[in-house]
């Protein structure tokens, strides 16, 4: 077994053995010079795509970075999935992420390795603009 947290979760393996049937099908499709099939792989692909993002809001992902060696077994459900994982774009396109105390989502600024913001480019996720002015420096 690797001594590192390569990620191997059920949403990766499935979402992994969909596309490469879209990339089969594609292949095909560019070898048949088939416009039907390749739209059929083009749909398959999408298809892996949003199959893996509902597995890892599901809890069948993985946050962003190593997790505990206990969790590293592929049948391991992530309890953490349904509050949102710091730092995880899939979990902030579904909406979910941490809530500060006032019910309101953190900036990008809040501290981590998601907080090297503090520019004019700043993002806020959600909550008020007077917190990202604040953090800006302004």
């Amino acid at each position: 077994m690797s001594q590192h947290d390569e990620g191997h979760t059920v949403a990766g393996w499935t979402g992994t053995a969909i596309a490469t049937v879209g990339s089969g099908l594609l292949g095909l499709a560019v070898c048949a010079a088939s416009v039907p099939a390749l739209v059929a792989g083009l749909a398959v692909c999408a298809v892996s795509v949003l199959v893996t993002w509902y597995l890892h809001l599901a809890g069948w992902g993985k946050p962003p970075g190593p997790r505990p060696r206990s969790q590293w077994a592929l049948g391991v459900r992530d309890a953490g999935a349904r509050d949102g994982h710091p730092g995880c774009v899939s979990c902030r396109l579904a909406g979910r992420g941490r809530r500060t105390a006032s019910g309101l989502r953190p900036t990008h600024g809040a501290g981590g390795a998601e907080g090297r913001s503090g520019g004019a480019g700043s993002a806020v996720l959600a909550g008020e603009p007077e917190a990202a002015v604040a953090e800006a420096g302004g």
